[in-house]
């Protein structure tokens, strides 16, 4: 049994099957094969701040076919051009929201979430902004927010008809971040991006 990363091979790819099998310590991601470590346990302003993003998406969502999820829970993605029925994507986004509730099952959420919202910490800025950012891109997420709470932003991208990010937008304390996917949904910014350190 599996329950150190020091018994797996970092260069070797792996299935969401194999990641199944693992009894891990720490938080891993796979994306496209290869395992990504995830962030130590979020500080408190990560935690404040998503408190507050669930709070009003839950809130509007009420009586909605829509539902949301937070980490840590299971994405399955599937990445059209790997062209393998073989899923070897898994990631725990901070906040998803999902419409098509026939995808969840008990363990995971099978397919693209139609919004993503990551909190970028000092240890993970790389990985969401590149890494996922791409991966996102591909798999089809509708709506990718990015939060920056030490320099103090929101970026939110949006999926064209031709399955690219475009007409990302940044937004600063103040402004009001509107959802195209959520039709009606805004939230101010200054509620997350004010929301200090102890």
């Amino acid at each position: 049994m599996i329950t150190s990363l020091d018994q797996l091979d970092l260069n070797k790819k792996y299935t969401y099957a194999d990641y199944l099998t693992w009894r891990l310590k720490e938080r891993v991601e796979l994306i496209k094969g290869k395992i990504f470590k995830m962030s130590p346990a979020p500080n408190v302003r990560h935690q404040k701040i998503s408190k507050i993003l669930e709070r009003a998406i839950d809130q509007y969502l009420e009586g909605k076919k829509c539902e949301m999820y937070h980490a840590p829970f299971d994405v399955k993605l599937s990445i059209p051009s790997q062209g393998s029925n073989v899923v070897n994507t898994v990631v725990q986004p901070d906040i998803f929201v999902i419409c098509d509730l026939f995808k969840l099952d008990e363990q995971a959420y099978n397919g693209a979430p139609e919004i993503i919202i990551e909190i970028l910490s000092p240890g993970n800025s790389k990985k969401e902004m590149q890494d996922k950012f791409k991966l996102y891109e591909q798999a089809g997420v509708l709506e990718y927010w990015l939060v920056d709470p030490i320099r103090e932003f929101v970026i939110v991208y949006h999926l064209n008809e031709d399955g690219v990010y475009s007409g990302s937008q940044l937004y600063l304390a103040n402004q009001y971040i509107p959802s195209k996917v959520l039709e009606g949904f805004s939230l101010d910014a200054s509620q997350i991006l004010n929301e200090q350190p102890l």
